[in-house]
């Protein structure tokens, strides 16, 4: 499933954002998965399986942090 993100404001996305000691953004999965209205986690993971694989293809980062 394929959310409409033009639907959200950014505050949407401001809310569960996390910021480390580096003053560096991100999101942790499990938060964005309502909010993008993935209703399983295996399709959400499936989708970050695939942006993981773009971003090596292409040459890019891609930070992953585990938590419980």
């Amino acid at each position: 499933m394929k959310a409409d993100l033009t639907k959200y404001g950014e505050q949407v996305f401001e809310d569960i954002k996390h910021v480390n000691e580096n003053g560096q953004e991100y999101w942790l999965a499990r938060e964005l998965q309502p909010v993008l209205e993935y209703a399983q986690w295996r399709y959400l993971k499936e989708a970050i399986d695939r942006a993981k694989e773009a971003c090596k293809n292409s040459g890019g980062l891609f930070c992953e942090k585990n938590s419980i």
